[in-house]
């Protein structure tokens, strides 16, 4: 027996739904990049990017466009996961030196631009981990100052300040490579 009648996929009152397929290919690069950065290990960043994902698919119908953009949402939820990650790792030995960087430069990079990144990993880890956070949020996940005071639970002022600041530490730690 055929039916005529179809049921679409989402509520038709929720105009707000999330089309999850479009937000995963424009945001796992960037969520991706932010968790890396925030744990330093290539392997645990892919790990929490596909937890993170699954806690945002599972809680799709929780997402509000009143209290943010979708990309403030997933970096919410990958944040959470990524130092839900760093609070298990502090429950387990810590390691003796960072993981060896595979991204270092490649043999046909510009020597020049090779040195640029290098310096810029060097300063960015004498930043502390929130001065990181505020950095990679803005650079990897290309969120807006007020996205990023979501996402922290700040004021958009307070995140721009915080983000300046910061900033400003990663200019002088870079001239002092």
């Amino acid at each position: 027996m055929t039916s005529t009648l179809t049921v679409p996929l989402r509520s038709r009152a929720s105009s707000t739904a999330l089309d999850f397929e479009a937000l995963y290919r424009a945001a796992r690069d960037d969520v991706y990049a932010y968790v890396a950065t925030l744990l330093r290990d290539r392997a645990a960043a892919e790990d929490v990017t596909a937890a993170a994902f699954e806690r945002a698919y599972r809680k799709q119908r929780t997402f509000r466009a009143d209290r943010g953009s979708e990309r403030a949402w997933l970096f919410g939820i990958a944040r959470n996961a990524a130092l839900d990650e760093l609070r298990r790792r502090k429950r387990t030995a810590a390691l003796t030196a960072d993981p060896a960087d595979v991204d270092a430069a490649q043999p046909d990079d510009d020597a020049e631009a090779a040195l640029r990144r290098t310096a810029v990993r060097t300063a960015l880890a004498t930043l502390e981990p929130r001065e990181r956070e505020l950095i990679a949020l803005k650079f990897h996940a290309g969120l807006a100052n007020g996205e990023i005071a979501a996402v922290l639970g700040l004021s958009a002022s307070n995140a721009g300040t915080q983000l300046h600041r910061a900033m400003t530490k990663l200019r002088e730690a870079v001239e002092h490579v």
